[in-house]
């Protein structure tokens, strides 16, 4: 007999490790986290503001210029060179060959790491972005003797690292070298390495110094502090010269600069006030710098969306970047700091409201939409500013304030169309009506009580406005009848009423009274119609209203009115209160539906062919 086999025992688990595709990574890293190769110099000039960060830590007593930063590009090679901390051999091993692993995540420096602008530990990778191959020479300042350290990263994932005499390099700190490829050129020109750097570094607090090989004196990267962190003999010069630094960065000068300081985050800087309208909704992206150093051209997340009408430049030190270093990170501090700068921004029309009307007039002109989408949701900018704000009225264009003391009822349209179509009529009649079909409009306007106890505000109902229409004696209305019956029958097809009435301007022969709840409604109960004994058509069913009719209303004051009512032949009669209904339909601008396009072009060439049968 024979025993079945021992069921054989798993073997244990053997634990690996990831192998990293460096070439992979580093195309990952071009293609979808860095904008593009110039980032490379950003991050090594991170990486040394960072060293000198940690260096200060070593040494606070140091003068303010001991430690700087240089810069040398020449074609051949880039080359930068910090005083910073630098790094023992063990530091080497620990982060320049382990990719995700930062310096300043180490646990001696944990408590600094909020001084770094750096957290990630891929900085480095950017390089190979222009290089195939990193060399880095460093000596750190922790240990009184240590040597210099040389390691070489490859772009095939290989590095090298070797122990070298103090004398390599005799002052503590790390100097980066890239070979750069052929195909990189375009950003490690001396030219472009100096702009770049420029670009990038502007604003940093650690003197930079630029060589470009040809033996001159050399130039400075960032040879002024920021504007707003100088001093100025008078308040007026220290406007100009914030003005000044804002047309240079954005290229415009503004209509007025916004100093924006921050102290519980760092933050320092300057919003510029556009000096031209901005289309509604468009976000301009804002310059944003972290401890100095350029972050992102295209911030729009630092502002509220209403705040369209300025650009900010500003420095921060206690907002968080992503991995890319090219964006914000969203998270309570920023939306603590977006508050707060929009609540600077607040605070700053209020002033020009109360002290400058002349800058106030200036900014409303250019910017009447932004305060409206602000005043809508604040009722400290309601209060202060509504009476200021410019809207399209039967007086033509002006503010609420100056509207409501001509008119004690104050009449609000809910569609542009509507008001087009009744302005010229309702003027003359002496009504005050606002255009109310404009973003933010209808509601402010219904809020002016709030602001001007006593105004009355209403919405305008045609029927309101047909009341001030002055009706027709008794005997033309009789003489008329036969002609509006005839009006009304060929017009019945678009749900429409016809009456004769007398109102200004007289050059008006006709007015089409309909709103588009009433379009819509009729719309939906000749779908229920056509749709009847289905279930569309009973859903349809259930919310029929009884259905507005519009109503044509001619102007027995207009000679050409006056001429057609005396017209006896059929045909001629219904072809000519087409056309008027026609010419009223696009007077209104609204959207023709295509029954009326027919009639339109029908009652034309009707009338063109009687006038020609006519002659003839």
């Amino acid at each position: 007999m024979t025993l079945p086999d021992a069921p054989l025992s798993p073997s244990p688990a053997a634990d690996r490790t990831f192998q990293v595709d460096l070439r992979g990574l580093v195309d990952l890293l071009s293609h979808h986290l860095y904008s593009s190769p110039r980032v490379y110099l950003r991050e090594l000039l991170q990486n040394a503001v960072d060293a000198l960060t940690a260096r200060r830590g070593l040494e606070p007593g140091a003068s303010a210029d001991a430690f700087g930063i240089r810069l040398y590009a020449d074609g051949a090679v880039v080359r930068v060179e910090d005083d910073g901390v630098g790094l023992t051999e063990d530091d080497v091993h620990t982060f320049l060959a382990t990719i995700g692993r930062s310096s300043k995540r180490a646990d001696r420096i944990a408590e600094q790491r909020a001084d770094f602008i750096g957290q990630f530990g891929i900085g480095l990778l950017s390089c190979f972005l222009v290089a195939d191959e990193i060399h880095v020479l460093s000596r750190s300042a922790r240990t009184p003797d240590a040597p210099a350290v040389e390691w070489r990263g490859r772009g095939d994932g290989s590095y090298s690292v070797r122990t070298l005499p103090a004398s390599a390099r005799p002052a503590p700190g790390t100097t980066v070298t890239l070979t750069p490829r052929a195909d990189a050129a375009e950003w490690t020109r001396p030219t472009q390495v100096h702009a770049l750097a420029r670009h990038f570094g502007s604003l940093l607090r650690h003197p930079v110094g630029f060589d470009d090989g040809t033996g001159g004196p050399g130039a400075s990267v960032n040879p002024e502090p920021a504007p707003w962190a100088r001093t100025y003999p008078t308040p007026g010069a220290r406007s100009r010269a914030l003005a000044a630094y804002g047309e240079d960065v954005f290229g415009f000068a503004p209509l007025d600069t916004i100093e924006l300081d921050l102290p519980a985050v760092g933050l320092k800087g300057i919003a510029c006030v556009l000096p031209e309208t901005v289309p509604a909704g468009r976000r301009h992206g804002h310059r944003v710098h972290v401890k100095g150093m350029l972050l992102s051209e295209q911030a729009e997340e630092i502002l509220p969306e209403w705040a369209f009408f300025v650009r900010c430049v500003v420095d921060a030190e206690s907002l968080r970047p992503t991995a890319s270093r090219e964006s914000l990170y969203e998270d309570d501090t920023l939306a603590a700091v977006r508050d707060a700068l929009a609540e600077r921004l607040r605070d700053w029309i209020a002033r020009a409201a109360a002290s400058d009307p002349d800058l106030l007039g200036r900014f409303l002109q250019a910017h009447h939409l932004a305060v409206k989408s602000l005043a809508v949701h604040d009722d400290e900018i309601l209060r202060m500013l509504l009476p200021w704000l410019p809207f399209e009225t039967t007086d033509g264009h002006t503010t609420l304030d100056e509207f409501a003391r001509t008119h004690r009822t104050v009449l609000v349209t809910s569609s542009v169309e509507e008001f087009r179509q009744i302005a010229a009529i309702a003027s003359a009649a002496g009504l005050g009506v606002v255009n109310g079909g404009y973003t933010y409009d209808r509601e402010l306007v219904h809020r002016l009580p709030e602001v001007r106890p006593g105004t009355a505000v209403a919405d305008l109902d045609p029927a309101t406005l047909t009341a001030h229409l002055d009706p027709v004696d008794r005997e033309t209305e009789l003489a008329a009848a036969a002609y509006l019956a005839l009006a009304r029958d060929a017009l019945a097809v678009f749900d429409c009423d016809v009456a004769l009435r007398t109102f200004q301007p007289a050059s008006a022969p006709a007015l089409l009274m309909d709103s588009r709840e009433a379009r819509h409604e009729r719309t939906r109960s000749q779908l229920a119609r056509e749709q009847e004994g289905g279930l569309w058509g009973d859903i349809l069913g259930a919310l029929r209203q009884e259905a507005p009719r519009a109503q044509l209303i001619l102007n027995q004051l207009n000679p050409l009115v006056r001429t057609a009512v005396t017209i006896d032949e059929p045909e001629l009669a219904r072809t000519s209160a087409e056309a008027l209904y026609g010419q009223a339909a696009m007077l209104s601008r609204r959207p023709l539906r295509p029954s009326e396009s027919s009639l339109i072009n029908r009652s034309f060439l009707n009338l063109l062919a009687h006038a020609l049968r006519k002659d003839s």
